[in-house]
């Protein structure tokens, strides 16, 4: 049986180590309810900076093979959810709430699933994240949590929803996906949890810290 190296929470064979890579800015940390915050608006950026940061770490640690590949039934590929997590901001942000008169509000579609389309790539995909992560920001920062969206087509003519109720639905949609991206990593690299954090010479190696029982996770 070969032998299946442990190193702090990440399983797997010696060989499915992590690539190293060298990060453009500072890495969110986890947002604990311990840590104070000026706003409620400030907690929901928080988390949606978080959780943008915990995918992009994900692509970019999958072998290229493995970007393109269904792994599950459902025949996702890691690629097609990243993209369609940054239109998801777009139509509730931009199109929804703002009432932006957007002429591709559904651009992560095609025959009512999930689609790339040629010029799709890590790199572009990755960057249309970090610019969607701007835009929404902005949204964020210059509305009242209590303020409605705009009347338009997003809602299928219900009552448009509050700023805080579109962001609660934000979150959901990251959480849920990059629980499902965690176990296509898993499947794809035979590493479990949090896959990296910061070493002073500002490069990505495999976690150190001592692995957590789930009851400590939670």
């Amino acid at each position: 049986m070969a032998r299946r190296a442990h190193l702090g929470g990440i399983i797997g064979p010696p060989s499915a180590a992590p690539r190293r890579r060298r990060i453009p800015g500072p890495v969110p940390e986890f947002p604990e309810p311990t840590i104070p915050a000026s706003s409620r608006s400030e907690v929901f950026l928080r988390y949606l900076d978080y959780f943008r940061s915990r995918l992009t770490d994900k692509i970019e640690a999958l072998p290229a093979a493995e970007l393109c590949r269904a792994r599950l039934p459902s025949g996702w590929t890691p690629l097609e959810l990243l993209k369609h997590l940054r239109h998801v901001e777009r139509r509730w942000l931009e199109w929804g709430f703002e009432g932006q008169d957007l002429t591709d509000p559904w651009a992560d579609r095609a025959d009512d699933r999930w689609s790339l389309v040629p010029g799709d790539t890590p790199a572009s995909l990755l960057t249309d994240l970090h610019d969607q992560a701007a835009r929404s920001r902005a949204i964020i920062e210059s509305h009242p949590l209590d303020e409605l969206g705009q009347p338009g087509p997003r809602w299928d003519g219900a009552d448009p929803p509050t700023l805080e109720r579109i962001l609660f639905h934000l979150l959901q949609e990251y959480a849920r996906h990059v629980g499902h991206l965690d176990i296509v990593t898993e499947l794809a690299t035979a590493q479990a949890g949090e896959l990296f954090f910061i070493w002073p010479n500002e490069q990505w190696y495999p976690s150190r810290q001592p692995a957590r029982s789930p009851e400590q996770s939670a």
